[in-house]
C-alpha cells in the first residue's frame, strides 16, 4: 500500500508558527472525520449524489467489456487519437504517461509489442490541431471521442473535422475507425453514436469528468495499450477498503484532506503544491490540479453562505522545480502545503561512471541516478522543514498499476473529505458552466441569442 507521512507538517518540526500539532487535531477531528467517512459511504449508491465514481473498481462487467473490445481491435490500428478536455483527457494521460515504457509513442512496433501509439487531443489550437493531422495516418487510427453530455464545444468540433477527414480517409469504414465514450442513453453524441452505429461505452451517471479516470472513460485507452486494468482495480479495491477505515489515524485520505483544511483555515496556507520526484508521475500533477480546483473551489458552502474557499493547486515535478521553484517555497510567502511523490523502486537502474574522479564531481562515480533523484527529494524536504514549510510525503514502492490507482483514488476519497470539511458541494462546478454558456453564444447555438447580445454589449464595454 502506499504510504503518507506528514510529520514535516507537525510542530514538533516546523515550529508551532507554521505546524499543527496533528495528534491533537486529529483527536479533535475524529468524531467529525468519523461521521464524514460513514456518510460519504452510505451515500455512493444514492442517484444525485455523484459518488458513484467510488464503485467503478468493483464493475466486473465493465471491465470484462472493455477487455473484449481491446480483444478485438488488437493489431488493426497503429494509433489510438482520444478526443477529449478536462476529466475526458486528463486521467488518461496522466496514467499513460505513468504506466507505458517511457517515449512510448518513439519507439517501434516491435519495442512496443505491437500495440498502438496513443495521442490526445485536449486543446482546440488550430496549429496543434492540423500538425497532429498532417502526422497521423488516419488510415491506421482508432478515434476515441469522449463527452458525456456530446455538447462540448471542444471535444465535438474536434470530433466534426475527425469524422470528416476520416471519412476522406477510408470511406465507408470510417465507422470501424470511431469509438465513442459517451451518455447511456441521452445527449447529442449517443444520438449521433446510435445513428451511425459506432461502439460505444458508457460514462456512468453521477461520475463527474474529474473522478471519471477509473470509468470507461480512461479504461479503454489503458486496455487498448496493453495496461493491465486487473491491477488498476485491485489497487482501486484494496485502497477503498483501507479509506473505509472511520479511524483517522489508519485513514490516509482522512489525515491529507485535514491537514491541508486546517492549513488553509488556521494558517493561511491556501496553496497545494503536488510535486512528484517521479517524471513518470508529472502528469498526475496536472490531473490533481483540476480535481482540487474544480472541486473546493466555490463561492457558496450547503448553507447558501458566501464563503469562496478552495485551496489554489500548483503543480511542479522534483527536481526539476528545485531549479525554478523551490526558492520562492523555501524563502517566499509561507502559504503553501508541498505534497512530495516519491517512488522507492524504479523499473530499472542507472549507475554513474567513474569518470572525472580527480575533480569535484568525482563523488558521484559508482552511484545511481536511483540514490540521487531520492537524495534530491530528502534533502529538499529537510531544507524546506529548516525553513518551517510544511510538507506531506507520498511514497509509492513502485510506478504500476496497482500503486497508480491506489494514488488517484485517494486522492479522490482525500478531495471528497475534503469537500465535506469545507462545508461546499465538491462536484458541481457552476463557474466553469458559465463560460461554457456564453461560448455557446458567441458562437452561435441555437437558444442562446439573448446571451448573444447580453455578452456583445459586455465585450463592447470593456
Amino acid at each position: 500500500m502506499i504510504t503518507l507521512n506528514y510529520k514535516n507538517a507537525d510542530a514538533n518540526i516546523i515550529g508551532k508558527a507554521n505546524g499543527l500539532d496533528i495528534e491533537s487535531a486529529f483527536l479533535s477531528y475524529s468524531s467529525q472525520i468519523s461521521d464524514i467517512i460513514s456518510n460519504i459511504y452510505s451515500r455512493k449508491d444514492e442517484a444525485g449524489q455523484w459518488l458513484k465514481w467510488m464503485n467503478l473498481g468493483y464493475d466486473s462487467e465493465l471491465y470484462s467489456s472493455i477487455k473484449s473490445f481491446a480483444n478485438s481491435v488488437k493489431g488493426k490500428f497503429e494509433n489510438i487519437l482520444v478526443l477529449g478536455i478536462g476529466g475526458s483527457a486528463l486521467g488518461g494521460i496522466a496514467v499513460t504517461e505513468a504506466l507505458l515504457k517511457p517515449y512510448w509513442n518513439l519507439l517501434s512496433s516491435e519495442k512496443r509489442n505491437g500495440y498502438p501509439r496513443i495521442f490526445f487531443l485536449d486543446n482546440i489550437d488550430p496549429d496543434t490541431i492540423n500538425g497532429m493531422l498532417d502526422m497521423l495516418d488516419l488510415r491506421k487510427t482508432l478515434v476515441n471521442v469522449i463527452t458525456k453530455s456530446g455538447s462540448t464545444a471542444e471535444t465535438m468540433s474536434q470530433f466534426m473535422i475527425l469524422k470528416d477527414r476520416l471519412e476522406k480517409a477510408v470511406g465507408s469504414d470510417y465507422k470501424s475507425h470511431i469509438v465513442a465514450t459517451t451518455d447511456k442513453k441521452s445527449g447529442i453524441l449517443r444520438q449521433i453514436s446510435d445513428s451511425e452505429n459506432y461502439t460505444t461505452f458508457v460514462v456512468p451517471d453521477d461520475v463527474g469528468g474529474r473522478f471519471s479516470v477509473f470509468s470507461a472513460v480512461g479504461l479503454l485507452p489503458f486496455a487498448l495499450l496493453s495496461i493491465d486494468i486487473d491491477s488498476i482495480a485491485q489497487g482501486i479495491r484494496d485502497m477503498d477498503k483501507s479509506l473505509q477505515s472511520k479511524d483517522i489515524h489508519s485513514n490516509i485520505a482522512a489525515q491529507n484532506a485535514l491537514i491541508h483544511y486546517l492549513m488553509d483555515k488556521e494558517y493561511g496556507k491556501n496553496l497545494s503544491v503536488m510535486m512528484p520526484y517521479s517524471s513518470r508521475l508529472k502528469f498526475v500533477s496536472d490531473w490533481y490540479v483540476q480535481l482540487w480546483a474544480e472541486s473546493l473551489g466555490k463561492n457558496k458552502d450547503r448553507n447558501g453562505n458566501d464563503v469562496n474557499v478552495g485551496p489554489t493547486p500548483i503543480k511542479a515535478l522534483g527536481v526539476t522545480d528545485q531549479h525554478s521553484q523551490i526558492q520562492l517555497y523555501n524563502e517566499g510567502p509561507n502559504d503553501k502545503v508541498i505534497t512530495f511523490i516519491r517512488v522507492k523502486n524504479f523499473d530499472t537502474t542507472l549507475e554513474i561512471p567513474h569518470s572525472f574522479s580527480d575533480t569535484g564531481i568525482g563523488y558521484l562515480g559508482g552511484k545511481t541516478m536511483n540514490s540521487l533523484l531520492n537524495a534530491e527529494a530528502d534533502s529538499t524536504r529537510v531544507a524546506l522543514s529548516d525553513y518551517s514549510r510544511p510538507t506531506i510525503t507520498i511514497t509509492l514502492d513502485k510506478v504500476d498499476a496497482y500503486n497508480v490507482a491506489q494514488l488517484l483514488y485517494m486522492l479522490e476519497v482525500q478531495t471528497a473529505i475534503a469537500g465535506e470539511l469545507y462545508n461546499i458541494n465538491a462536484f458541481n462546478q457552476p463557474g466553469v458552466e458559465q463560460a461554457k454558456n456564453y461560448t455557446y453564444a458567441l458562437m452561435g447555438r441555437a437558444g442562446y441569442e439573448e446571451s448573444a447580445k447580453s455578452l456583445q454589449a459586455k465585450m463592447a464595454a470593456v
